[in-house]
């Protein structure tokens, strides 16, 4: 079955990095485009980035472009999410995402939580 595992959130100051990791299994990573998810507190779920199946190509949303860089390790079925200069309003559980055979697939989520 499809399994999604995302981990390397946690606390960290603002201006601060972290690089979250979702090591995916049970369908073929390498075929499938790859996205980050987050959500905070009140609010909708959030597309945050996306990858290609290949990795040549990402997107990003406009609140994390130039912050964030989403990459993956087709070897590895890992995909990476690395952050910088984060602000507090990145807070939020970021989840990892495939969609495979029309259906939607996400991890738990792990917690980043940007504070002073």
């Amino acid at each position: 079955q499809v399994q999604l595992v995302e981990s390397g959130g946690g606390l960290v100051q603002p201006g601060g990095s972290l690089r979250l990791s979702c090591a995916a299994s049970g369908f073929t990573f390498s075929s499938s485009t790859m996205r980050w998810y987050r959500q905070a507190p009140g609010k909708g779920r959030e597309l945050v980035a996306s990858i290609s199946s290949a990795g040549g190509s990402a997107n990003y949303a406009d609140s994390v472009k130039g912050r964030f860089t989403a990459s993956r390790d087709n070897a590895k079925n890992r995909v990476y999410l690395q952050m910088s200069s984060l602000k507090p309003e990145d807070t939020a559980v970021y989840y990892c995402n495939a969609v495979t055979n029309y259906t939607n697939y996400w991890g738990q989520g792990t917690q980043v939580t940007v504070s002073s």
